[in-house]
């Protein structure tokens, strides 16, 4: 019996998984090897989390030595040594002003999370009518209920969920060349509706897993300006962006705002553990006093002890240089293209290289493909991306865009 295929329900897929998944039996650095042999450099460090690779003894070491002290313990009304340093660092790296940290289970429910946030924070402050939300097309911010509500409604993978979810605004997406339109679009939804929004919620720079789109730093300026002309909040999901992905920090840094709540996931722990993050300032965290919401696994002392070693890994690290190497390497190596017919679009920010083509791929042809090439990505719809690991050698990232490249010519 193929348990595997035909019990165990993957992520987008159904049961029995027609798509084959790739038994893996071990990891190291940036590669992955399989159970049928293959060894294959991971280019997507699992979801965008794996920013250090596999297996980094720095961040084992910390996690043994903290699993030997404990390993959970409730966070109502008690609290440890690992989330009192992680709640330090994250505030002093963090765009200024962020000073109270939820710490969640996971990405999706940091967006939950600040979305109560936003609502109590209005609720408390008499503004009962504000209970709506604005977020650019385009967007995704998870899977649950509250982050479905915010996702594009008609190119997203909810829109089966529409007539039962929240109904919110949704202006003009930003791209490059259309950030006046795209802002401007924005203030009209304020203009007509800024009583009925409790906050304006978006991906800065990059909107991932809703299309991979790159955008004008100056859109997130002309938002952090109009949201404090109208009296609405803005909630940044850094989810994908954060930790030097796009170059900077946070996404938010390449246009030097702060938010009043920010998400912070993936990430986080170095991808060793499940772990997010709502931070906000005083303003929200007084007005909105006791926060119903209490994860179990909030806090977890080994996720925290994971969280505070990668960042300290990060830090100590020439990152910027690393990340801008990785950006120059990924333009040379794939703008190049452009010049396929197959090829709708090259883009490139950070460690994130992106070729979007006319037409769908064929999810399982182009996974064998980059198998075959020793190469692990996965592609979805029109996009074939990477997000390497930041510790990848050039030799190892050329190997990546060889197989991109290797996918677009058999298209």
């Amino acid at each position: 019996m193929n348990i595997d295929k035909n019990h165990i329900w993957h992520p987008y897929a159904k049961i029995p998984n027609k798509v084959p998944t790739y038994h893996v039996d071990s990891a190291d650095g940036v590669y992955l090897s399989l159970k049928n042999g293959n060894r294959v450099i991971d280019g997507m460090s699992s979801w965008w989390s794996m920013i250090h690779g596999y297996n980094n003894s720095f961040i084992n070491n910390a996690m043994k030595k903290q699993i030997d002290s404990v390993s959970h313990v409730m966070f109502g009304g008690l609290t440890h040594q690992p989330a009192i340093e992680l709640c330090e660092k994250l505030i002093k790296i963090t765009p200024q002003g962020l000073d109270k940290v939820f710490f969640a289970d996971s990405g999706s429910v940091s967006v939950e999370v600040s979305l109560k946030m936003a609502l109590q924070y209005w609720q408390n402050n008499g503004q009962k009518n504000k209970t709506h939300f604005v977020t650019p097309r385009g967007g995704y911010h998870g899977d649950t209920f509250g982050a479905m509500s915010v996702c594009d409604p008609k190119k997203g993978m909810h829109h089966l969920f529409n007539s039962v979810l929240a109904k919110n605004y949704f202006v003009t997406q930003p791209k490059t060349g259309n950030t006046v339109q795209a802002l401007a679009d924005f203030e009209k939804r304020l203009e007509t509706s800024h009583s009925k929004i409790a906050a304006m919620i978006l991906e800065p720079i990059v909107q991932g897993a809703g299309g991979m789109n790159i955008y004008d730093p100056k859109y997130l300026k002309g938002v952090r300006s109009l949201c404090d002309k109208f009296d609405v909040l803005l909630i940044v999901d850094e989810i994908a962006t954060g930790f030097g992905r796009t170059g900077e920090l946070f996404g938010c840094n390449h246009a030097n705002i702060s938010p009043d709540i920010l998400c912070i996931g993936k990430a986080l722990t170095g991808g060793y553990m499940t772990m997010a993050a709502a931070i906000t300032n005083s303003k929200i965290s007084d007005t909105v006093g006791v926060l119903m919401h209490g994860p179990t696994f909030m806090a977890n002392p080994l996720s925290c002890s994971a969280a505070n070693a990668s960042i300290e890994l990060l830090l100590k690290s020439n990152w910027q240089k690393r990340i801008g190497d990785i950006q120059s390497q990924l333009i040379n190596e794939l703008e190049p293209l452009k010049d396929e017919k197959s090829v709708y679009d090259v883009r490139v920010i950070g460690a994130i290289g992106v070729v979007e083509l006319k037409e769908p791929l064929d999810m399982q042809i182009s996974q064998e493909q980059l198998i075959n090439c020793g190469v692990w990505l996965r592609p979805y719809g029109k996009l074939l991306y990477t997000m390497p690991p930041f510790i990848i050698n050039d030799k190892e990232l050329s190997k990546i865009t060889y197989a991109m490249k290797e996918v677009v010519i058999n298209q």
